[in-house]
């Protein structure tokens, strides 16, 4: 019985090793991730060099996002093939040297791995470069011809940055921020990525259909923020869109206003498996967004710095914060206008008043800094800060006091050093830096809360600051990206554009549906 049964066994065991032997094993999911990003404004004079986007290369990439840690469950659903991510602080046009490059870096490393079933890419939508009119468009253009057409390209982006066709036309599923400040920016992204991964997962292939509608609106960030109405109603739009189940996004971007080329204005975009449902929900979006157009207003009160600063000296409401938005560094200004300092320091209201406490945030003058070093904390130094880049509204300040403390090793200012000028505590910079964080000012020893007035190179107030506050005003003073459109000298923008013209007619805004590469 034995002796029968055993070749049975044995032809049986051969004959599984031989099938599986055959089977092959599912193969890892392959996706890259690069993306180059800046918000970059056409009005100022700085140029923004290749150092300015501190780009993480390869494994360094995962750093920047939490979502794909070792350890995270969306790491080990694919095989990654990290190349360049460069994020730089907003400013002014790239050169053409320094996009080239890093570009180059980007295709190179992309080439090394080939090939890819997907890619993550991580861009903001507003970059400027010089001689090139549509810079993401280029971008992604060119790493389509690396990749193929078959790589499923999933893109992120920030809300105020602006979807030209090329961009819609070689991204298989695009998404943007729905919050602004830009609190939900990594949330963003990872959904960005999770929508990439489970749509290849699925084996569906590239979603069918992608809606793209112009919606001939250009605001500044301070007028839409989602933090009230009607950007809060308006974004809360997208989301029970989203959930139905011939559509994978969607998304509405305000643009950004700070650059003068035709891709500067609103957009909506929709992607999913059903035409109907993604052209309806794309034009829902839209009208939506056209309709409450005249709704939107500035995030805080505006007003001129003179009367900003005599509403700052009246008040009984400590802390006190400016917004000096003209120059700020957040949104592409230079980042070094001296006319605000130049006015605090001269104002005879601040002069009559020296129990004020007030901080000035912040203005770059490498000279100063150099001194501060040499001398130390307790030093009176005196050197010229600031309008080394942008000096068309006022020139540079000599500026003396007394250094107070020193910070080295900050990511963008490099050297920050406070100096005390009669009642006004000046941060000195490097580099340009934005304050946004109390650590910001905590690490120099400074205390806002319990500061009298406190100047900032920012428009709206990040939720830190915003929760310190006890008066609010948004000063509007001059530089690369003022507040007040109409004063820009717009050549290259699509016309008519709301709320820089008046409208005849309503705009069309029917659903464009963009072919699937």
């Amino acid at each position: 019985m034995i002796k029968n049964t055993l070749p049975n066994l044995v032809f049986l065991f051969l004959l599984i090793l031989i099938l599986s032997c055959g089977k092959k094993e599912p193969q890892a999911l392959r996706i890259a991730i690069a993306g180059i990003a800046i918000e970059s404004s056409t009005f100022s004079p700085a140029k923004t060099e290749e150092e300015a986007f501190h780009a993480r290369y390869k494994d360094g990439i995962y750093y920047e996002y939490p979502f794909l840690s070792e350890n995270a469950d969306l790491r080990k659903r694919a095989d990654w093939f990290p190349t360049v991510r460069g994020h730089a602080l907003p400013g002014g046009e790239v050169t053409r040297e320094a996009y080239e490059s890093l570009l180059g870096k980007t295709l190179k490393l992309l080439k090394d791995s080939l090939p890819y079933d997907g890619l993550f890419l991580d861009i903001h939508g507003a970059m400027s470069v010089e001689g090139i009119e549509d810079p993401e468009g280029d971008f992604i253009i060119r790493v389509r011809e690396v990749v193929g057409n078959k790589t499923m390209i999933s893109t992120s982006m920030d809300l105020h940055g602006n979807v030209s066709e090329r961009l819609a036309e070689n991204s298989d599923m695009i998404t943007c921020y729905r919050m602004a400040p830009h609190e939900d920016a990594m949330d963003s992204k990872k959904r960005a990525a999770e929508n990439l991964v489970k749509r290849l997962e699925s084996g569906k292939g590239k979603p069918k259909f992608k809606a793209r509608i112009k919606v001939p609106i250009l605001l500044p960030g301070e007028k839409t923020s989602t933090r009230v109405e009607p950007g809060k109603s308006l974004y809360a739009k997208i989301q029970p869109l989203t959930e139905d189940e011939g559509i994978i996004d969607a998304a509405i971007w305000m643009g950004y206003p700070w650059a003068d080329e035709p891709r500067n204005h609103g957009v909506v975009m929709a992607v999913g498996d059903d035409k109907g449902k993604v052209s309806q929900a794309a034009e829902e979006l839209a009208n939506a967004f056209w309709e409450v157009r005249n709704a939107f207003e500035f995030v805080a009160p505006t007003t001129t710095l003179e009367e900003s600063i005599q509403a700052a000296i009246k008040s009984k409401e400590r802390p006190f914060f400016i917004s000096d938005m003209g120059d700020n560094p957040t949104a592409g200004g230079a980042g070094d206008v001296t006319w605000t300092l130049n006015e605090i320091l001269n104002h005879k209201g601040f002069a009559a008043n020296q129990s004020l406490d007030i901080i000035y945030a912040s203005i770059p003058g490498p000279k100063l800094v150099e001194k501060a070093l040499a001398a130390g904390v307790g030093a009176e130094i005196s050197a010229l800060v600031g309008a080394a880049v942008d000096n068309r509204y006022a020139p540079p300040i000599e500026l003396t006091g007394i250094v107070e403390s020193i910070k080295e090793g900050d990511k963008n200012a490099e050297v920050e050093v406070l100096v005390k000028v009669n009642n006004c505590r000046v941060i000195v910079t490097k580099k340009r830096k934005p304050y946004h964080y109390e650590k910001d000012f905590t690490d120099l020893g400074l205390d806002i809360r319990n500061a009298d007035v406190v100047f900032v190179k920012i428009g709206y107030l990040v939720p830190e600051l915003y929760d310190i506050q006890k008066g609010w005003l948004m000063a509007l003073t001059p530089g690369g990206v003022d507040q007040d459109l109409k004063r820009l000298d717009y050549k290259n923008i699509q016309r008519p554009m709301f709320p820089i013209d008046k409208f005849e007619n309503s705009p069309d805004l029917k659903a464009k549906l963009i072919p699937v590469k």
